[in-house]
């Protein structure tokens, strides 16, 4: 089967296409908290989609807009810390459907009630409904909507336009489910004779999804393969259709369009769907493109690491404003504008995941039942206890990945020759001296990593760079002062 264009492909050659983007965590919230915080999960600790009130940061980018007098507006899902009456306009929607009081039509919500059936897992079937009555076309149109009625006010704007797919249930209109047969996909890369070098999680996790799915779970997964494909044509074309109303309300000339996800899904490899364990490329490799006044016509670059974490410093650093106190991101806009930068700011790839604690494993006196990751081994979710619990570290450099948990096992992949990272170098001998060379680059990241929040509250002053930087050697700061930092 041969790949379609896609929408972005033309959209990215007019701008900036990062193939080498990370998130800093490949979960939710954790992730959407990081965009607008521009913090780590260790330090805005919310390290899983349960810890929305702890939030921990100074502002945050909604804060940094409205004090510049931006309109705000949410479309689609939120899933973060805010609180949707917080931006100025919102039409929320989640996975199964609106979450708010907008009008739908009989159509709408036959498609909501349609995916309150599928137990957050999957359709065999095309969706009821066509294009029209997806939450992706809802959420452009809720775009344009709220488009509309900012420009006559003259004020500047800040859309997110947040897409909830593509994401389980998988499942899709036509003509997108009959898109991508399930017969004519490509081979995985992986399957589930591939997990034992991964780990003890990745072999339990399958092993609940061979309940959840039963005798015909390669089946399964395969649909799923298909369905999700579709799911990313119908934003290919929604995204298309954005650009198109921006475009047609003269407005993309002036505006900064930036397009990423949160996180990745296993989808298929190593016969796994959704998420789960651990910091495995297809989670934490993203998309990340830029577009917009001032950003140099590159295409796609892959010569240095970014992530979802340098997203508030740079918008911060276009704005003309100081970037806030305890951001761990740095500054894109070398990059996007293709003047003088240092390679070594952008040298490496850092993410984390876990919450706590010790491994969980079957000999423990706890069940996915009694945790209530499943039900009747009808549901399944995949963030649970025993996926999310410790703590795991990844680092990546150049074609070399390395991934560290709190007791120390360890894995070292060549990317370049084992994309899906199935050989652990960890123990081979020439291999060490790389090893070795990535460890001191986690450690270090690690620690840049670390959170000034709080500061000292006495004589000690923050050396912060204001893009971010860390190896500027022209860098030389006046006296910021004590740094006091209140309390939210």
């Amino acid at each position: 089967m041969r790949p379609l264009p896609t929408r972005f492909d033309s959209f990215a050659e007019k701008g900036v296409d990062f193939s080498q983007a990370y998130t800093p965590n490949p979960t939710c919230m954790p992730a959407r908290v990081s965009m607008f915080t521009g913090r780590y999960c260790q330090s805005h600790c919310v390290r899983t989609n349960h810890n929305a009130a702890d939030a921990v940061y100074t502002e945050d980018l909604l804060d940094v807009l409205k004090q510049q007098g931006y309109t705000t507006a949410l479309c689609g899902k939120n899933h973060s810390h805010h609180k949707v009456e917080e931006f100025d306009f919102h039409e929320v929607n989640g996975h199964l459907g609106v979450e708010d009081r907008q009008h739908l039509s009989q159509s709408e919500q036959k498609l909501d009630d349609y995916l309150k059936t599928l137990k957050f897992i999957d359709s065999q079937e095309p969706s009821p409904g066509d294009v029209s009555d997806q939450l992706p076309y809802r959420n452009v149109s809720s775009a344009l909507k709220f488009v509309d009625e900012v420009k006559e006010t003259g004020k500047p704007f800040f859309a997110w336009v947040s897409f909830a797919e593509p994401h389980n249930p998988y499942q899709v209109c036509e003509p997108y489910f009959s898109m991508f047969p399930p017969h004519l996909l490509p081979p995985l890369s992986t399957g589930p004779e591939n997990l034992e070098g991964k780990g003890p999680r990745y072999t339990w996790i399958r092993g609940i999804w061979e309940k959840v799915l039963g005798t015909e779970i390669e089946q399964r997964i395969n649909r799923d393969r298909s369905n999700y494909l579709g799911m990313l044509r119908l934003i290919d074309d929604q995204f298309k259709r954005l650009i198109e109303g921006l475009e047609h309300r003269n407005l993309l000339d002036n505006t900064l369009v930036l397009f990423i996800s949160d996180h990745g899904d296993f989808m298929g490899e190593y016969g796994l769907v959704r998420k789960g364990p651990d910091l495995s490329d297809v989670l934490t490799h993203i998309p990340m493109i830029w577009l917009g006044p001032g950003i140099a016509k590159q295409g796609r670059v892959g010569a240095n690491f970014v992530n979802i974490v340098d997203i508030l410093p740079t918008l911060c650093d276009y704005l003309g404003v100081h970037t806030p106190f305890g951001v761990q991101g740095k500054s894109l806009r070398p990059l996007l504008e293709n003047t003088a930068y240092d390679p070594k700011e952008y040298e490496v790839a850092y993410s984390e995941t876990g919450f706590g604690g010790l491994y969980w494993d079957e000999e423990d006196n706890l069940t996915p039942q009694e945790e209530k990751a499943c039900h009747l081994w009808e549901t399944f979710d995949c963030l649970n206890t025993w996926t999310q619990c410790g703590q795991v570290r990844m680092l990546r450099k150049g074609d070399y990945k390395i991934q560290v948990d709190m007791v120390g096992t360890g894995y070292l992949y060549n990317l370049n020759d084992d994309p899906m990272e199935v050989n652990n170098l960890w123990d081979v001998q020439t291999y060490q001296a790389i090893k070795a060379d990535l460890l001191t680059e986690l450690t270090a990241a690690m620690l840049r990593a670390t959170d000034p929040i709080p500061a000292p509250r006495n004589r000690y002053r923050t050396k912060l760079h204001p893009k971010g930087f860390w190896f500027d050697k022209e860098f030389h700061a006046s006296d910021p002062g004590v740094k006091q930092v209140p309390e939210r």
